[in-house]
């Protein structure tokens, strides 16, 4: 067939399709090996990105031709991309940070339940999300999706299955090949840039329907599922809900959707973004986590008893949070940038609190029937890793119902006008993660050292950097 022939005009043909078996109609996901044979050819997949996400959340790995994607090809990267830092420096060995002596390969192994199209791309292209094995197939423990499905196998093992739903926010920005010059809001289809104060506002969101629209267009052709949208206050800021659902595959979800956005956007003329802080002055971007734990026999809420009342591993989940988040902040606000959205009056929870219904606390909880009883993390940003921003704030809730860690009494007020209660600092941050042993169980000692070393390479790029700051206020009056 016609490598012009767009995805759109192939899955239409799959569709209208009486004979081929219902499993192959799934916009997302195979089970086996034979079913992504089929898939790929009924829909004239040229060619295949096996993709993984690596420290940053950026996606890694291979494109190749579909025919030898399913010839049983192994796929391997070196090692050393998870020791490098966002801006492709390798740092320097300290502490327990080291590098692989060998330099060698890890593979990278298809989760088939990830394959969808790559509906941007003018030839008929696929994806699919893998998992890192050794290069003799041993467990890996330092990559972002094998890190998330530790922490699920801890729940597992005690008969839990976590259940979570994100929010993301993001900036649309104008186009910008300048890093000196401030970010400003793009145009949209009145012809003038827009302003802040739009929260919910539906014209906000008209301003820029067509870019809207392909983004609900490309998720639909991935299987992605999108709960709701709306205007956030900054200007031509966004927020998208997702279902809830199992963590790892929404933390694929994240992944997927911070790169289907930014590829729509593009189409536009414009970008999107998922810093932190992107403009001085206006609120910054996060990824809100809800979260809540099931029974894997019976399927209850166990956050609720059978009374309906909150049950004593709600409170337990929610100190552990007040005790450890705090620990595990460099996963949820990896970047010095991150920490500009973490100050007093900008929309964001600098505290340890939570709260019935109470946006100001780190830690809210949302007005729900007793079965929908969940907590929500307020205080990961939309620049996190989705993967380990999930197994950092899991694990915390985690180690409190094991260790019985009550919390705090629920916030009335105002929980944001008191000492700030979270690192003020990259650094700060990244010391605490090493501080505290339980994490190693929980995340890892492998994984701790080599995101530890990443991230105060991150640093020192970054105070290599003279900011406008320093150049206004220090040199004409130091």
């Amino acid at each position: 067939m016609s490598s012009k022939r767009s995805v759109a005009q192939e899955t239409a043909k799959v569709s209208k399709s009486s004979k081929i078996p219902p499993a192959l109609h799934s916009a997302r996901g195979v089970k086996t090996w034979t079913e992504a044979v089929d898939w790929l050819k009924i829909r004239g997949i040229e060619d295949i990105e096996c993709i993984t996400p690596d420290l940053a959340g950026v996606a890694r790995g291979k494109m190749m031709p579909t025919s030898k994607f399913t010839s049983n090809t192994s796929l391997a990267l070196p090692s050393a991309i998870y020791r490098h830092t966002i801006s492709g420096e390798y740092p320097e060995e300290t502490g327990q940070f080291r590098y692989d002596a060998r330099d060698s390969d890890i593979k990278l192994v298809p989760d088939l339940s990830t394959l969808s199209i790559v509906p941007w791309e003018t030839d008929p292209t696929a994806q699919v999300i893998c998992d890192i094995v050794g290069s003799q197939g041993e467990q890996i423990s330092y990559t972002p999706r094998n890190v998330l499905k530790r922490v699920i196998e801890l729940y597992r093992q005690k008969g839990w299955k976590p259940v979570v739903a994100p929010e993301i926010e993001f900036y649309l920005v104008a186009q910008n090949d300048d890093p000196d010059y401030p970010l400003r809001p793009p145009k949209g289809r009145s012809g003038r840039s827009i302003l802040g104060g739009q929260g919910y506002s539906i014209a906000g969101i008209n301003e820029f329907d067509e870019l809207i629209d392909d983004i609900y267009h490309f998720s639909e052709k991935q299987g992605l599922e999108i709960d709701t949208l709306i205007h956030e206050e900054g200007p031509a800021q966004l927020e998208i809900n997702l279902r809830h659902g199992d963590p790892v595959e929404l933390a694929d979800q994240v992944f997927l959707f911070k790169r289907t956005i930014r590829e729509a956007a593009l189409k536009h003329g414009i970008y999107a973004t998922f810093m932190a802080k992107p403009m001085q002055g206006q609120p910054g971007s996060a990824m809100h986590i809800h979260q809540s734990v099931i029974d894997i026999e019976t399927g209850r809420n166990i956050f609720s008893n059978p009374d309906g009342s909150p049950s004593q591993e709600f409170f337990f989940f929610i100190g552990g949070m007040q005790h450890y988040v705090p620990r595990t902040l460099s996963m949820m606000a990896p970047y010095v940038n991150s920490y500009r959205r973490l100050t007093p009056d900008m929309s964001a929870p600098v505290n340890t609190a939570w709260g019935y219904d109470n946006r100001t606390t780190a830690f809210r909880i949302p007005v729900s029937d007793p079965v929908a009883r969940r907590i929500e993390n307020r205080l990961p940003s939309s620049d996190a890793n989705p993967y380990l921003a999930l197994a950092a704030s899991l694990g915390c809730g985690y180690l409190g119902i094991v260790e019985g860690l009550l919390p705090t009494p629920p916030s009335e007020h105002t929980a944001n006008e008191g000492a700030i209660e979270l690192p003020r600092g990259l650094l700060e941050a990244v010391s605490l993660l090493e501080s505290a042993p339980a994490l190693t169980e929980v995340f890892s000692a492998e994984f701790i050292a080599i995101y530890a070393g990443v991230k105060r390479g991150e640093f020192e790029t970054f105070m290599q950097v003279i900011s406008p700051w320093e150049r206004e206020f220090l040199l004409l009056n130091v």
